[in-house]
This record gives C-alpha cells, sequence and structure tokens, in this order.
C-alpha cells in the first residue's frame, strides 16, 4: 500500500538546506554526506526534492504508526540518484491529524 495523497507529497526547502544536505547539522551532517557522496548536492536543491517526492510515489509503506501530531509513514528501498547508483533509503512521512499532505519528516540509510 502506498502513502494516502501521496500526489500532494511535501518536502520543505529547510528541510533540505538546514538538516539533509547540510554540513554543520548535528545529525543531518552525516546524511548530508551520505547523500552527498550520490551526487546531490545544495545547489541541486529540486532534484533532490524531487527524488524525495518519487519515493514517496514508488515505495509501499513499510511502517505505519499512529502520533499524537498524525500518523507516521515509513518508506524503504531505492531511491533515484544523480550518480545512477540508486541505494537503498528510508524515507519517514507525516499525515498530521486533520491534514491530507503527507510531509518528509527525514530520510537516511538503511
Amino acid at each position: 500500500m502506498k502513502i494516502p495523497n501521496n500526489n500532494l507529497s511535501f518536502v520543505a526547502d529547510n528541510k533540505i538546506t538546514d538538516y539533509l544536505l547540510s554540513d554543520i547539522h548535528q545529525i543531518g551532517k552525516h546524511k548530508a554526506a551520505f547523500f552527498k557522496g550520490f551526487g546531490f548536492d545544495i545547489e541541486g536543491i529540486k532534484i533532490f526534492k524531487g527524488s524525495q517526492i518519487q519515493h514517496s510515489f514508488e515505495r509501499e509503506i513499510e511502517k505505519e504508526v499512529a502520533t499524537e501530531y498524525g500518523i507516521k509513514y515509513e518508506l524503504k528501498c531505492e531511491i533515484k540518484t544523480p550518480d545512477k547508483r540508486n541505494p537503498c533509503i528510508v524515507t519517514v512521512w507525516i499525515v498530521e491529524t486533520g491534514k491530507q499532505v503527507p510531509k518528509l519528516v527525514t530520510a537516511y540509510p538503511v
């Protein structure tokens, strides 16, 4: 099963610039090193966002967890990358209570 309303999947720019591709974020810098190793960079933010959103379109739900903020969905495996090596990753999305838009929470290597 796919994330509900995955056609509305949203990735905030600051989720990428301040976290997932940030060289200085305490946790994000390790993720940034991983993603940059596959050809992603801040200058190509649209490419990175597109890959994350495509992940939400193509991958099946691996895990679903109800939280006080809404329902989180964990998706796993291949993501399209600029260098075409396409590693397996996990993306976590949330559909907040009372909303319909899946928002990217995090992404990380398997």
